[in-house]
Parts: C-alpha cells; structure tokens; sequence
C-alpha cells in the first residue's frame, strides 16, 4: 500500500443479512446478531450490501441501520456501508449520508442494469469517492449487475487517494490475478464469493465479503487466520469442511437459504420483502441437513 492509504481490515468480513419483522427491521434482532459476530471473532460487518436486502431498503432505513449498527459495534471492527446503486448522484447523497451515521468506509456496487462502460465506470468511481469522507471499496459482482471492471479500469482507480479496496464476486481466477499483480500495492483485494477465499488469499488477497459467515463466523475468521498465520494447508481444510454448507446457502438466491438458516437457528425471522420469497422444500430441507451435519441447530 501507498504511505496514503491504510489497510481497512485483513480477515473476514461478514455481509450481514437484514432481519425483519411483521415487514420492519428487526433492530433487537439485528443487535444479537452484531454481538454474535464480533464474538466469534469476523474482522469486519458490512451492514445493508447484497445480502442485508439493500435493494429493498429506503434510504431512511438504510441510515438507521448505519446509524444502529455503529452505535452496537462502537468501534470495535470496522463498520462497512453499503451504499452503491445505479445512479451515481444518488450513489454520492447515501455515500455522505452514511459517514454522518457512523460508516467507516462504504462498499460501493458497480452501477447495475444500466451497464455503464469502462469509461462510465471510473467516473463513477472517482465521483463517490471524491465526496465521500470515508474509504471506498470497489464492488464487482458481474453475475448480479451484467458489468464487470477490467485490469485497466482497477489500474486507473488504484490511483485514487480514497479508493482502498476491492470486493471481488468474480469466478475468473486470470482476471483476479491480474487485479492482485498490478494493484495490490494500492488496492486491497478481498473475495466476494466464498467458494473463493483460499484461492484469492493464494493469490495474494486481503481475505474475503462472506454469507457464509453469518452462520459460522468463527471459521471462516479460522480459514483465514490460519492462511495468514502460514497455516495454508490447515486453511484450505477448514475450507474445504464447509464446501457443503456453502453450496446449500446458495442454492437459491442469496439472502433467501441463509437468512432461512439463521431462522432456523433461532436468530431472526424468516421474513423476505418481495420479490424474495422464502425457500421452497427442497432447498429448506438441504440447508437444514446441512446445519445438523455441522450441530448447528438447537432442537
């Protein structure tokens, strides 16, 4: 890294999900939650990004979220806001919004549905983050938004004072690596899918944005704790223990199969806003099989 810019957080991250209740947030809920996780340990929340539901959150809720959030973490892991969307000026009134709340840095998405160019994108970057007074992380998840930042494109952004980070939902190892190469000196490279996370930190990544860390935060903090502690081999076993549980949480569209674990946990309900519905039986019963298998679940 650059003497102007500081590592926000080694480790994992959890995108933690939004609890609902009777259609509101589950603020009692969303509290244990916060407690839960930085108990076993994560490095970092990431409060309203994909998995807290953010495309269904008013902006007002977002802000109590942020606002809840920093005051229950109270410094103790960095707080990280999602706050990205597909119109940048908005992407800038949330971004401010969210550092007068409590935010220590902000996940920001590549702009979605209109699938801006390369071009597009820098100046979307470079705008959030010249009138955000807090860190930003880069946020490229091609599957859900149709367009991806290529190496030339991160090159270019690395260069921002207050562009610190990437989270990573890519598949392409290559493109990954080329990110990691010519940008790990500016740019801290977390992964965004968690079947990633040992091969990123293989490359030379920071750590990884989990879900799968909802449900068991202490050892995905484990996988990479013992990666960083020059424990690779114990790293990818800890992985690979819980390849299982993470092909049953996404075996549907992320939140619905882990917000239906914790649920199932006792420790939120389950309860969607549309278009997200809950899981249907075989789903359920795969994440549930799975939760036994690992003694998760209390009954």
């Amino acid at each position: 890294m650059s003497k102007q810019k500081t590592t926000l957080f080694r480790g994992a991250a959890t995108a933690l999900i939004t609890p609902f209740s009777l259609g509101r947030i589950d603020f009692e809920a969303l509290g244990a939650l916060i407690e839960r996780q930085i108990k076993a340990g994560v490095s970092a929340l990431v409060i309203a990004g994909t998995t807290g539901e953010s495309a269904t959150l008013t902006d007002p809720e977002k802000m109590a979220l942020f606002a809840f959030a920093a005051e229950r973490i109270g410094g103790r892991v960095p707080l990280i806001a999602g706050v990205g969307c597909a119109d940048t000026a908005h992407t800038v009134t949330l971004s401010r919004s969210a550092c007068a709340a409590g935010a220590d840095a902000l996940l920001v998405v590549t702009p979605y549905y209109n699938r801006p160019s390369q071009a597009g994108l820098r100046a979307h970057f470079e705008t959030v983050a010249d009138a955000a007074e807090k860190p930003v992380i880069l946020y490229s998840v091609p599957g859900r938004t149709g367009v991806s930042i290529h190496t030339d494109t991160y090159i270019a952004l690395a260069d921002h004072a207050n562009i610190i980070g990437v989270k990573e939902a890519s598949i392409d190892l290559g493109a990954i690596s080329a990110l990691i190469d010519h940008c790990s000196d500016r740019l801290d490279v977390y992964a965004g899918n968690d079947d990633m996370t040992v091969p990123l930190l293989s490359l030379g990544g920071a750590g990884v944005i989990s879900v799968i860390s909802n449900v068991i935060p202490a050892a995905i903090s484990d996988v990479c704790r013992l990666w960083f502690d020059g424990k690779p081999r114990l790293s990818a076993a800890k992985a690979t223990k819980f390849h299982g549980l993470s092909r049953a949480l996404f075996s549907d569209t992320n939140p619905v199969p882990v917000k239906a674990a914790l649920a199932m946990m006792g420790l939120c309900r389950e309860e969607f806003r549309l278009p997200l519905v809950p899981p249907d039986k075989e789903v359920r019963e795969r994440v549930r099989a799975c939760l036994s298998s690992l003694k998760l679940l209390t009954e």
